[in-house]
């Protein structure tokens, strides 16, 4: 991140929780184990982190979506919005689910990475495309729905939307990029 302004993340002590915010975390806690760091900027809004914990931890583990192929759609978006900090934590995940550095990379510039799995390759179209002014031309649609069938792109249209949310709530709070 090329800001080095502190967080905006205002931190809410225990004892200043309310019952819904409590009640938020331990939601998240259910589901997440932890409390991700887009869910410490929601808490402000309860119910809202609330319903995206549900969204965020069916997308995660139980959506169609390969985790191999959330972490393309992930870099794509983060790219997208500048989210340095998603961009940084997820290219490491990625490369945890074999995701190659080169193709990394390619997505850090800009680029379509080569991608032989016909499901990544139109995950990273469609991520890309999306961002488009206009809707993806009918052929990379009918690739789309080839590879991932309605559900998988039902699937990956969420999860662009979710992890936009991420992307520019982590941006815009100035959550700096994790170190190496």
């Amino acid at each position: 991140m090329t800001n080095k302004a502190p967080s905006r993340i205002r931190e809410i002590p225990a004892a200043a929780l309310t019952p819904a915010q409590q009640a938020a975390i331990d939601a998240v806690l259910g589901g997440r184990g932890r409390i991700p760091g887009p869910y410490k900027i929601w808490l402000h809004s309860p119910v809202l982190m609330q319903r995206l914990e549900r969204l965020g931890t069916f997308l995660v583990t139980e959506s169609s979506l390969r985790p191999r192929e959330q972490e393309l759609a992930i870099l794509i978006v983060a790219r997208h919005w500048h989210g340095d900090y998603v961009f940084s934590v997820h290219a490491r995940v990625a490369r945890d689910a074999g995701i190659d550095d080169a193709a990394i990379e390619d997505i850090r510039a800009g680029r379509l990475p080569a991608l032989s799995d016909p499901r990544e390759a139109a995950i990273v179209e469609i991520a890309t495309t999306a961002q488009d002014r206009d809707p993806a031309n009918d052929a990379a649609f009918a690739r789309a729905i080839a590879a991932l069938g309605e559900e998988g792109l039902a699937d990956l249209l969420v999860f662009i939307g979710y992890y936009s949310a991420v992307a520019i709530a982590m941006k815009l709070h100035r959550v700096p990029a994790p170190a190496g």
